[in-house]
């Protein structure tokens, strides 16, 4: 795709959300990359209403280290002049007068409604113009279209169509922080704490912070707690209360969280904004007359292209059913997602005893490496399953723990305090089953135990297959088993990501800032940052697209030494002009003999006399840490789904007393792929499963590879970039729950 002579421009609107930095350097980078001109309109709609010095053509410097920074360089103002015919006019000429006839807004709904507005409004606006004798008719023929493309960029996550607006995460990151750091003051004094959250009419940040922090109460808009709440909220406080003190939780909080706009029912008061930066710029220079203003939303982490008009209409329904007092519908409206974070909350927030115990005990370990959000997963399954009146064990150690009876039975409150907490609480190790099968039977047939929950990485799937075909010799392996996969390498087959993988993707990006800030104020340094993830490439590449890798050398994209000189010669040229420093990731098994010394050599001695290299090995710093807020959530909710499949499967399966169940549907891989959690078999999986390099034979993070290439000035064949699609936004398309 080549666009040279077009222009286009970026701005920012309305509040700041970390993420738009990273954004405004994708599109600025990714139109420069295509041949277009590209402007930046500082201080948002008021600076297009100005115009002068407020709107500056961009270069590829332009944009240079400012990926990791928050809020938005560029200035970001809410304009009234602009939401007057006379600011639009103004605007219009402004941008008539630079050539641009593409413009990318990031901001709020309200933000791109102005956008719509002002495209639909632009042939009235140049007529104008004319009359006026402000542009000739000829500038006005040159100029008839304007191209819209919108980022949605808000804190609060409330634009209908997108799983994540643009700055939510981030927020999500700062309230689970403050919320981890009060912790240790509430347990000292048992001590309730009421954190108060932003979000506006949107009770998205409210309710997953409840969800990911095991907050005992939240108060959302879109569910007014029911009439006679306060005295309900005092009895779970005191009730919560004597429970804590009788069994000693050492990690009980007691935190009420509710958003800044929550009412009653009377009515009394950084991986993917680069993608999306990159796919708006494809969407305006493939845009023509006939094409429709769209947002560039996420959809299970991969961008697609969402009418601008359907996103405002569908946001707008929500509120309507808030201000008809209709909040189940405006639940529902919310999408699936939000819809599922709500009721799987108010199952696992609340103890309800079930009406009858059931004939089925469960257990559940952890198995391979540990991975942030794995007890949470722990902790949602466990209460899932007492509320439905099963019985449940914790296993210590894994498989190893599981054939030498390190077996308990598990309480309401033995899994309080669970979801914040890093690394696994349960014990995990490596072992496999298959050299320990008759101590696992034994196991299982003297704690009776109906089904198996297995939360772990790629030994956690094998081990499973193990059982599954040791079925044959073992009646008693004939119970259903399902696996949530928690890895930092996203290696698992069945799913797109694994619980684990996000808190993974954050620490090294998060290192990556630190270590590129320790060069500041020195010479030319380039930094060669050693990940893990075994063979599996994913943690290097989300990394280095996160941070503006200069290249991430993995397994899964093989190279040879020409290329690796390619990559010297390429960086050399950049650094001998305004780039100061260079950051190089290599994922620990991409190669057998190009090992990270080996390529710090090689730098060092190539680039003598341009760049000094120093060396970087991230290790187990990745797996430590507390669980991100979306590994919290995700591990809760596959948690309490992994459960619910199981109850199903031990109904299913039960006859004359016992639990037989030896179909391959009976041993399943729980994974969210694309936007839908689905089980599958791991018999299936087997056939689509690599066992020497341990990781499936097709991974669909591949095609974002040429995104991070593109971005560091390669000159790369651009039909390797896969553009978004075109997606509606129905009832139906939102009702999906997304996994986020």
């Amino acid at each position: 795709m080549t666009c040279a002579g077009r222009a286009m421009a970026v701005l920012t609107s309305g509040g700041d959300a970390q993420g738009m930095n990273a954004a405004v350097r994708a599109v600025t980078r990714m139109g420069i990359y295509v041949g277009a001109k590209v402007y930046l309109i500082h201080e948002g709609y008021q600076g297009l209403v100005d115009g002068g010095d407020n709107i500056k053509l961009a270069n590829w410097h332009s944009v240079t280290n400012i990926i990791q920074l928050g809020g938005t360089v560029i200035g970001s103002a809410r304009c009234k002049a602009f939401m007057t015919r006379e600011g639009r006019v103004s605007a219009a000429f402004n941008l008539v007068k630079k050539g641009i006839t593409n413009l990318c807004v990031c901001g709020g709904d309200g933000s791109l409604t102005g956008a719509n507005i002002f495209r639909n409004e632009w042939s009235d606006l140049l007529d104008e113009l004319v009359k006026k004798g402000r542009i000739t008719d000829t500038m006005a023929k040159k100029h008839y279209n304007l191209n819209i493309v919108g980022l949605v960029g808000s804190i609060d996550n409330d634009f209908c169509g997108t799983d994540m607006t643009i700055g939510a995460d981030s927020a999500l990151h700062r309230i689970m922080e403050i919320i981890d750091a009060i912790m240790t003051t509430a347990q000292s004094h048992q001590r309730a704490f009421v954190l108060e959250v932003m979000g506006r009419h949107c009770g998205y940040l409210a309710l997953v912070s409840a969800l990911a922090s095991g907050a005992d109460w939240v108060f959302i808009p879109e569910a007014p707690p029911q009439e006679g709440w306060e005295d309900n909220m005092c009895a779970r406080l005191e009730g919560v209360r004597h429970k804590s003190r009788l069994y000693v939780s050492p990690m009980h909080i007691l935190i009420y969280i509710h958003c800044v706009y929550s009412h009653d029912r009377f009515g009394l008061l950084l991986m993917s904004y680069n993608i999306l930066g990159v796919e708006a710029v494809i969407a305006l220079m493939e845009a023509t007359p006939e094409t429709p203003a769209c947002v560039i939303g996420l959809s299970a982490n991969q961008a697609v292209r969402l009418p601008l008009v359907e996103c405002v209409e569908m946001t707008k329904l929500v509120q309507t059913a808030m201000n008809e007092k209709r909040f189940d519908e405006a639940i529902k409206l919310r999408g699936g997602s939000f819809e599922s974070n709500w009721n799987i909350y108010k199952s696992l927030a609340f103890l309800k005893p079930p009406q009858s115990k059931s004939n089925f005990s469960f257990a559940i370990l952890n198995v391979g490496a540990p991975a942030a959000g794995m007890n949470a997963a722990v902790r949602s399954a466990v209460r899932s399953g007492l509320s439905r009146g099963h019985k449940v064990y914790g296993v210590n150690d894994g498989f190893l723990g599981l054939a030498n009876g390190a077996v308990f039975e598990m309480e309401w409150h033995s899994v309080a305090g669970w979801t914040g907490q890093g690394s696994s609480l349960l014990g995990t190790k490596r072992t496999l089953p298959n050299c320990h099968l008759e101590k696992i039977v034994e196991t299982i047939s003297k704690f009776e135990i109906s089904a198996l929950l297995v939360i772990g990485g790629f030994e956690a799937y094998q081990g499973v297959l193990e059982i599954y075909e040791a079925r044959t010799h073992y009646d008693e392996l004939c119970i259903p088993m399902v696996i949530i996969p928690a890895t930092i390498s996203n290696n698992v087959p069945g799913t797109f990501f694994s619980v684990g993988t996000d808190t993974a993707v954050n620490c090294a990006m998060e290192s990556c800032d630190k270590i590129k800030q320790s060069a500041s104020g020195t010479k030319r340094r380039v930094f060669v940052v050693e990940t893990m993830g075994g063979y599996c490439g994913y943690l290097a590449s989300s990394t280095g697209i996160a941070v503006g890798a200069d290249a991430a050398y993995i397994f899964e994209d093989p190279f040879n030494i020409h290329d690796l000189k390619t990559n010297v010669e390429h960086l050399s040229e950049k650094m001998k002009k305004d780039v100061q420093r260079g950051l190089i990731l290599r994922n620990e098994k991409c190669h057998e003999n190009y090992t990270t010394d080996f390529i710090h050599k090689l730098y060092s001695s190539e680039g003598k006399g341009i760049f000094d290299c120093r060396v970087n090995v991230l290790g187990h710093l990745q797996q430590g840490g507390a669980p991100s807020p979306f590994d919290r959530n995700f591990g809760t909710k596959l948690g309490v789904k992994a459960i619910e499949w199981l109850s199903e499967k031990l109904t299913e399966n039960y006859r004359q007393g016992r639990v037989f169940a030896n179909s391959p549907e009976t041993a399943c891989v729980i994974g969210l792929n694309r936007k839908v959690v689905s089980f599958t078999p791991v018999t299936e999986l087997k056939e689509i499963t690599d066992f020497e390099h341990r990781m499936p034979k097709v991974e669909w993070w591949l095609k974002l590879r040429p995104m991070l290439k593109m971005l560091a000035k390669y000159q790369t064949s651009f039909n390797e970039y896969v553009p978004g699609e075109i997606e509606h936004v129905t009832r139906r398309s939102i009702s999906i729950d997304s996994g986020f």
